[in-house]
């Protein structure tokens, strides 16, 4: 125990806390910029096992935030990459790495043994996903998002308010870093809170930090935040699901232009958001389910409150992501 004394030391942290940490296990959602702090600390701290979940590889571009990588790792799949950092790092962390996109389905079971869920994926589809699950199955979710030279991080679901109770509608436009840029130490103090509540989650700290959410201007030079246990959920909730989970039944409508992409099913309705809102457009039938399709999830998620306001049947989104194979 002498690699963590310092650690035990704290007061109300202990041989127990740390135990329980070497008990723990966490899963990461994404191995970028918001990650490579996330994962140093965790297992700095002797988190016992880290699942990594990410599909894309290193490119060089990413290097001046995605610090947890170097030159040489250029080209290999991040979560190979951060799997070796990790065990380079702390021999004792357990690492399992999953090159793959997140969805709806794989939740499921990519969750299923985590006893935090750390969101650091750069893609608002993946947030709701997960915090929709989170909610469901009561495992705490440590969200972060950075953009520019702002961002936030908070601690959702388990006993309090899912990311929808909070953000409960969206915004014309949803920035990335990918899209817009981000300076690299936002993402290190963002990361850096992450770390710090989930390590408090884990180790049963008091007090605890679920329910509350800290942000930071890097520019202002300015920590904000607030805490929203009160904060009721949303009553609707237009909820993702994963591509293969489309019924043949389904009224499907897909928001992409040709350039962007084939129609993701051969019987789908290629329409925009504001054809959905006009009334000469067809509606889907009595207790059929609409899917509605994109790239990111953005334009569904916008699509689904113009026909909500004409039909009031279930719908349902579909975040295709890249392509390519990258994350929407």
């Amino acid at each position: 125990m002498s690699r963590y004394a310092r650690q035990i030391a704290v007061p109300g942290f202990g041989i127990a806390a740390q135990e329980r940490l070497q008990r723990a296990s966490a899963l990461v959602v994404g191995a970028g910029g918001l990650a490579s702090p996330v994962l140093q600390y965790l297992a700095g701290a002797g988190v016992g096992h880290l699942c990594v979940v990410d599909p894309d590889r290193v490119e060089t571009g990413n290097l001046h935030r995605q610090t947890l990588f170097a030159m040489a790792d250029v080209g290999r799949p991040k979560v190979a990459a951060a799997a070796a950092a990790i065990r380079a790092l702390n021999p004792e962390a357990r690492v399992t790495p999953v090159q793959a996109r997140l969805d709806p389905e794989t939740v499921l079971t990519l969750a299923d043994d985590a006893d935090v869920v750390l969101d650091c994926a750069d893609s608002f589809a993946v947030s709701y996903i997960l915090s929709d699950h989170c909610h469901r199955t009561g495992q705490p979710l440590v969200s972060a998002s950075a953009v520019g030279v702002e961002g936030y991080a908070g601690a959702f679901c388990a006993v309090a308010p899912s990311l929808r109770a909070v953000f409960p509608d969206l915004p014309a436009r949803m920035g990335s870093c990918a899209g817009d840029g981000v300076l690299g130490p936002l993402l290190a103090v963002l990361g850096g809170v992450q770390a710090q509540m989930a390590l408090a989650l884990l180790a049963g700290l008091d007090p605890s930090p679920l329910g509350r959410l800290v942000s930071y201007d890097a520019q202002a030079m300015r920590f904000g935040g607030f805490g929203f246990l009160g904060a009721p959920e949303p009553p609707v909730a237009h909820r993702f699901i994963a591509p293969a989970a489309i019924r043949p039944e389904d009224y499907v409508v897909d928001l992409r232009g040709p350039s962007e992409a084939a129609l993701i099913r051969p019987d789908a309705r290629r329409l925009s958001a504001k054809d959905l809102a006009q009334t000469t457009t067809a509606l889907p039938d009595p207790g059929q389910r609409a899917v509605l399709c994109c790239r990111s999830g953005l334009r569904a998620w916008g699509a689904a409150h113009h026909l909500s306001a004409r039909w009031g049947g279930e719908i349902t989104l579909v975040a295709t992501g890249d392509p390519n194979g990258e994350t929407p």
